[in-house]
């Protein structure tokens, strides 16, 4: 049984790592085989991208060889998938080889689209890139005082980012001791502070505690970078001194170029992760369309499901397992307190007070992640 794993970020590596253990015995006696195909050497945390925006982290922090962490039993290569072939059960790869498989697993991840919106990508500080980070950083460093304005495109990479963002930004100004020259705007594009209904619920009071202004309704049509302005499709402005962006995310690229799906989201059966009209295709993290949010959590439990089905159709012929929508996130609450979100599809989550222990739990994922990337926890 020849496995394809298109993909070595969180979900990829998961799945590939989870399917070497389940499948030890046969792939010693030659029954299976595990290759991974990716884009890059290198395996970035990209949770730690918001510590690199307020200077908590370096950027070579966020890194791992990426063979490092994969079981010794994986083929592993740096040639990136530029044609699924899915109708042979075959890709062609950047370098023109050539790949046949029995089970095809994609999990190519998503992208950060700010050109969509004229003016966004020059007028507006981001952390979603390495580069993007490094430079929100420098801004902020810079930043005297005046109008901060918080803009927020959908889809989004962690749908907690924005409120995330919100707090980190009050406590970094908070701690340079120039909080009461800061204006902070927060701008969302549905009629609540968050998508999740009980995460707005539990935002709300926060924000009022510190003081920050918010705009519900607020989709952005363009930047006036000259004149530093934000314009809403919904037809407000928004004047700034300096522009946050959480710009809309599409699948990548090479998703769209080959038709799988719309903006690069593939049609996904939302229990067996299955692509819509190919059995043997698996798909999971952020290249899928289900209706749950792209984080790293979702891309794990999502993994966890994918690896014990083709382990089980391997050994007995069929899958054994569904997803049923869990995602868990932590939300950073600023102060050092954090609290967490948990749910499905079927149960909406339910927020409790933050506090310190749950922010020294999330501070401690980000040295576990290394562990967790290689499906040991």
């Amino acid at each position: 049984m020849r496995i394809l794993v298109v993909g070595g970020g969180c979900g990829g590596t998961i799945v590939a790592n989870n399917l070497a253990r389940r499948l030890s015995g046969e792939i010693r006696a030659r029954k299976a085989k595990i290759t991974m195909l990716s884009a890059s050497d290198r395996h970035m945390y990209q949770p730690g991208l918001l510590y690199v925006a307020f200077g908590q982290m370096m950027p070579d922090e966020l890194y791992r060889d990426q063979a490092s962490l994969l079981e010794s039993c994986i083929e592993f290569h740096v040639d990136p998938v530029e044609q699924f072939m899915l109708d042979q059960n075959q890709v062609k790869t950047k370098s023109g080889k050539v790949y046949s498989y029995d089970i095809l697993v994609i999990a190519t991840g998503s992208r950060i689209m700010p050109r969509k919106i004229p003016g966004l990508e020059e007028g507006a500080e981001t952390c979603y890139t390495e580069q993007g980070a490094v430079k929100m950083f420098k801004a902020l460093r810079e930043f005297q005082g005046g109008k901060v304005s918080i803009v927020v495109g959908v889809p989004h990479k962690c749908p907690i980012a924005p409120v995330e963002i919100t707090f980190a930004l009050h406590d970094y100004f908070t701690a340079r001791g120039i909080r009461d020259k800061v204006q902070l705007k927060y701008n969302y594009p549905i009629n609540r502070i968050h998508s999740i209904e009980n995460v707005a619920k539990w935002a709300k009071p926060e924000f009022d505690r510190m003081g920050v202004e918010y705009e519900t309704l607020f989709n952005v049509e363009e930047v006036d970078v000259e004149n530093k302005i934000v314009k809403s499709m919904e037809g407000s402005e928004d004047k700034y001194d300096l522009l946050i962006s959480i710009p809309e995310h599409h699948g990548m690229e090479v998703i769209e170029k080959n038709g799988l799906g719309q903006d690069g989201w593939i049609p996904t059966d939302r229990f067996q992760l299955t692509m819509e009209g190919h059995d043997n295709v698996y798909v999971l993290g952020d290249t899928t369309n289900l209706p749950v949010s792209k984080t790293g959590s979702a891309a794990h439990f999502e993994a966890e499901v994918v690896a014990e089905n083709i382990a089980s159709i391997v050994k007995i012929g069929t899958p054994v397992s569904e997803y049923d929508g869990k995602v868990y996130c932590f939300i950073e609450a600023g102060h050092d307190r954090a609290t967490y979100a948990m749910f499905n599809y079927e149960n909406p989550p339910d927020l409790k007070a933050a506090n310190k222990s749950m922010h020294w739990f999330k501070m401690s994922y980000n040295k576990m992640y290394w562990t967790s990337v290689r499906g040991l926890l």
